[in-house]
C-alpha cells in the first residue's frame, strides 16, 4: 500500500504567505539602506575625531608675592593643561588631516581616532589662520606603508540650494556622529583682499553643527566633500555654517605650492576636479606661464608619474629636487608635455625688485642690525637708500626710516614684501607705513608717518 501525499490549499497558502515574508524581510534590509545610510559609509572611514593638549603657564598673583618674601631668588611657574575636542578628515592616502585651524591651533600634543577605533599622534604642518584651515599628518612609525582613505573631493561651485546634506564629527565628544539637513545659502560671496573671513563667506546648513564638530566634513549625498564644518549660530536654532570646498581647495593649493613647500618659484596652483588635477591659477610671467601652461589644464603626469591629489602634486613638483619638472597635460582634446624648470624665489622676488618699482632699497632689519645701528626696535624693513626722483623719494621717504606695513599687512619675509610690489600696476598706489627714530642727546623720539609710493 502506498501513500501519496497532496498538499491541500490551506497549506499551499502558507508556504507562499512565508515565501513572501522572506522576500519582504530582503526588501526591508535594501529599504534601509538610503542614499543618506550609503553617503555616510562612504565617507565615515575618512573621519576623525581630534582630542588636543595645550600646556599653558598660569600665574596665581598670591603665590607669587609669598614666594618673593619667603624665597626671592625661587620662582616656578605653575603649568596647566587645557584639553580640547574637534573632527577632522583624510584628505591624502598619507595621512594628511584637514581641520579648522582653531581646533589645533597651539595644541602641544594632537591625538587623532578613527570611526574604527584606530587611534594615532598627529602633527600640525601647515596652517591658514585667515580661512581657518590647518593640515594635519599622522605620525607613523619609520618604515610603515599604512595607507589611509581620503575622502573625495566635491566639484569647485557644484552646489544645490536645498539639497541635503550631512555633516559629520565629534560633537560634544560624544565619539563619531552624524546630523542630516539642507544647504540653506550657498550664496555667500568672497571675501576681498585682505578681508577676515566671516559668516558672510561660509555654506549655511540646518545640519545640527556643534562644539565638537568643527572641523569636520560637510558631504553631500555622493558622499563628497563640499565643505569643513566651522561654526555655529549662538543665538538661532537650525543654522550651522561651514567653509565651502573652493575656499578649501585653494587653501590646499597653497598649503602643497612648491614656493611654501621648497621656495622655488612655480607660479601656478592646483585643484582637485573630478578625480584629476587641473590648474586653477597660472600667474603672469611665471616660469609656469613662460613654459605655456594654461589656466584649465589638466594635469594628467608629473615626471611620468600620475598625480590625481595635492600630495602626488607636491611630491612630483618638489619632492624629488629636480629642477625641471616635466608636465603632461590635456588641453583641447589631446595631450602635451611641457617641461618648467624652477627658480629660487629670492632669485626673483628680492631688494632689487623693490627697488626697481619702489626707487627704493631695503633689508630686513633684524636685532643684530637694529643693535650696531643703535635702534631702540627690530623688525621690518630699513630703507638703506632712496633714489633721487625716485617713487619713494617724491613719496617722501627717507634713509634710516623702517617699513612696517604695506597697505595695512605685514609682509611675512622679503620675498612676500617683493612678491605684493611685483604683483602691482604702473601707477597703483601703495601705502607704506613707516617708522624713524630721531636721537636728542640721549634720548630717542619715534616717530610713525604713512608714505603713499606710486608704482613705477
Amino acid at each position: 500500500m502506498s501513500l501519496n501525499f497532496y498538499p491541500s490549499r490551506y497549506a499551499l497558502a502558507l508556504i507562499l504567505l512565508w515565501n513572501c515574508s522572506i522576500v519582504a524581510i530582503g526588501a526591508d534590509t535594501s529599504v534601509r539602506k538610503t542614499p543618506v545610510v550609503q553617503a555616510i559609509s562612504k565617507t565615515l572611514p575618512s573621519v576623525v575625531n581630534i582630542r588636543t593638549e595645550t600646556v599653558v603657564e598660569v600665574r596665581d598673583p598670591f603665590s607669587e608675592l609669598f614666594q618673593d618674601f619667603w624665597n626671592p631668588y625661587y620662582r616656578q611657574p605653575r603649568q596647566d593643561v587645557r584639553r580640547s575636542l574637534g573632527s577632522g578628515v583624510v584628505i591624502g592616502k598619507e595621512g594628511y588631516i584637514l581641520t579648522n585651524d582653531h581646533v589645533v591651533r597651539r595644541a602641544t600634543k594632537i591625538r587623532i581616532k578613527f570611526a574604527d577605533g584606530r587611534e594615532f599622534d598627529a602633527d600640525r604642518v601647515a596652517y591658514d589662520q585667515r580661512s581657518d584651515l590647518a593640515l594635519l599628518r599622522i605620525v607613523m612609525p619609520e618604515g610603515s606603508e599604512k595607507k589611509f582613505s581620503p575622502v573625495r573631493f566635491a566639484r569647485d561651485g557644484d552646489l544645490l540650494l536645498g539639497e541635503t546634506v550631512i555633516a559629520l564629527g565629534n560633537p560634544f565628544g560624544l565619539g563619531g556622529s552624524v546630523s542630516q539637513g539642507i544647504l540653506s545659502s550657498r550664496d555667500r560671496q568672497s571675501p576681498q583682499a585682505g578681508e577676515v573671513l566671516d559668516m558672510e563667506n561660509w555654506l549655511q546648513t540646518d545640519a545640527a553643527i556643534n562644539p565638537g564638530n568643527s572641523g569636520g566634513p560637510l558631504i553631500n549625498l555622493d558622499g563628497d566633500l563640499i565643505g569643513i564644518n566651522v561654526a555655529v549660530h549662538r543665538q538661532g536654532q537650525g543654522i550651522g555654517f561651514a567653509i565651502p570646498i573652493a575656499r578649501v581647495q585653494e587653501t590646499l593649493g597653497e598649503f602643497f605650492a612648491p614656493e611654501r613647500l621648497r621656495g622655488l618659484w612655480f607660479g601656478a596652483r592646483v585643484t582637485i576636479d573630478d578625480n584629476s588635477l587641473r590648474l586653477s591659477r597660472v600667474e603672469p610671467n611665471s616660469p609656469a606661464s613662460k613654459a605655456g601652461l594654461r589656466r584649465g589644464d589638466t594635469v594628467v603626469q608629473v615626471n611620468g608619474h600620475n598625480v590625481k591629489d595635492f600630495v602626488d602634486w607636491a611630491k612630483e613638483v618638489v619632492g624629488r629636487g629636480m629642477k625641471t619638472v616635466r608636465l603632461k597635460i590635456f588641453r583641447g582634446g589631446r595631450f602635451l608635455t611641457i617641461p618648467v624648470t624652477l627658480v629660487p624665489e629670492e632669485k626673483v622676488f628680492n631688494s632689487e625688485a623693490i627697488k626697481n618699482r619702489l626707487g627704493i632699497t631695503v633689508r630686513n632689519l633684524t636685532e643684530q642690525t637694529a643693535e650696531d645701528l643703535g635702534m631702540s626696535f627690530y623688525g621690518g624693513y630699513l630703507i638703506t637708500h632712496v633714489e633721487k626722483g625716485g617713487p619713494g623719494s617724491t613719496a617722501g621717504l627717507i634713509s634710516g626710516s623702517v617699513i612696517q606695513r604695506v597697505d595695512d599687512k605685514q609682509p611675512e619675509s622679503l620675498v612676500a614684501f617683493a612678491k605684493d610690489i611685483l604683483a602691482r600696476s604702473a601707477g597703483d598706489t601703495v601705502r607704506l607705513s613707516v617708522v624713524w627714530e630721531i636721537r636728542r642727546g640721549g634720548f630717542l623720539q619715534r616717530r610713525l608717518g604713512l608714505a603713499k609710493v606710486k608704482v613705477q
